[in-house]
C-alpha cells in the first residue's frame, strides 16, 4: 500500500483553533513531523516552533519528529536548497517506514506553507506517496476575529499579499478595491505604514502578531512607529465601505 503524507494546518498559534479533523489526523498518524528553524550551522536551532508547540497539546512528544528547515532563508539559495533536500530525505525515510506521516504547519497547508515544497520533494523521492491536506484556520481569519475587522462584504474582493515580495506589490493592492491582507510584513513595517498612509487606508487598518499566544499583540496600524516587529506579523486594511448595511451587495 502507498504511504500517506498529510499536511495538517494547525492554525496561527492558539491550540483551541485546531479543527477536530486536524486533531484526529495528528493523532491517527504514525508520526507527526514538525518544522524547526535551522541554526547558522544548519543544525536544529533548539527552540520549539509555533507548529510544534501547538501539536504537543494533542500528541505525545514521543510521536513527534523535529525536522530542520531553512525557514525564511532568502539570501543564501544554496543553504536553502541543501536544507530542503535534507528535510525531504528525512521525511522520505519516515514514509518508507510508516503508513501515515503527518506534517504540521501553521495556518493552512495550502496557503504560503512549507508543506507545499516538502510534498513536491518527497513525491519525487517516494513515488506513489498519497498527499492529503487538512485545512487550518489562517492568521487573517484569527486577526479579523480578535480585532473586529470584517474581511469581506457583498461583492468585495479580498487580496492577500506576502510583503516578502516587496512593498510595491502591497502598494498596488492598496490602491485597488476590497480588503487587503499583508503577511510577513514585520521587517518592512516602515514601508508598509507609508503605503497605508499614501493610499488613505492607515486609519482603518490593524495589525497583529503571536495571535493566541501570551505575547499576542493586536494594534491599530496607525501606531506603527518603525520599531522592529515579529517576522510573522499580519495586517488587515479593510475595504472602504459606504452606504450602510448591505451597501456592497
Amino acid at each position: 500500500m502507498s504511504s500517506r503524507l498529510i499536511g495538517v494546518g494547525v492554525g496561527p498559534g492558539d491550540p483551541e483553533l485546531v479543527t477536530v479533523k486536524g486533531v484526529n489526523a495528528l493523532r491517527d498518524a504514525d508520526v507527526v513531523v514538525v518544522p524547526v528553524m535551522a541554526a547558522p550551522d544548519g543544525r536544529d536551532g533548539g527552540e520549539p516552533g509555533r507548529a510544534e508547540a501547538t501539536v504537543l497539546h494533542y500528541v505525545g512528544a514521543e510521536n513527534v519528529v523535529r525536522v530542520v528547515f531553512a525557514l525564511n532563508e532568502r539570501a543564501d539559495r544554496a543553504r536553502r536548497e541543501a536544507a530542503w533536500d535534507a528535510a525531504g530525505e528525512r521525511v522520505a525515510g519516515l514514509l518508507r517506514e510508516h503508513a501515515a506521516v503527518a506534517f504540521a504547519t501553521i495556518g493552512d497547508p495550502n496557503v504560503y506553507s512549507t508543506f507545499t515544497y516538502l510534498a513536491q520533494t518527497v513525491g519525487a523521492l517516494v513515488p506513489g506517496t498519497v498527499v492529503e491536506t487538512v485545512p487550518g484556520i489562517t492568521a487573517m481569519q484569527d486577526l479579523a476575529a480578535r480585532s473586529g475587522a470584517v474581511l469581506t462584504e457583498g461583492t468585495e474582493p479580498l487580496t492577500l499579499v506576502p510583503v516578502t515580495a516587496g512593498a510595491a506589490v502591497l502598494k498596488e493592492a492598496l490602491h485597488g478595491p476590497g480588503t487587503v491582507v499583508a503577511y510577513k510584513f514585520g521587517r518592512q513595517a516602515v514601508e508598509v505604514a507609508e503605503a497605508l498612509r499614501e493610499s488613505g487606508r492607515l486609519d482603518d487598518a490593524v495589525w497583529g502578531s503571536a495571535l493566541g499566544l501570551p505575547e499576542e499583540s493586536v494594534r491599530p496600524a496607525g501606531e506603527l512607529d518603525g520599531a522592529p516587529l515579529p517576522y510573522l506579523s499580519t495586517l488587515i486594511a479593510p475595504a472602504r465601505r459606504e452606504g450602510g448595511r448591505g451597501g456592497k451587495l
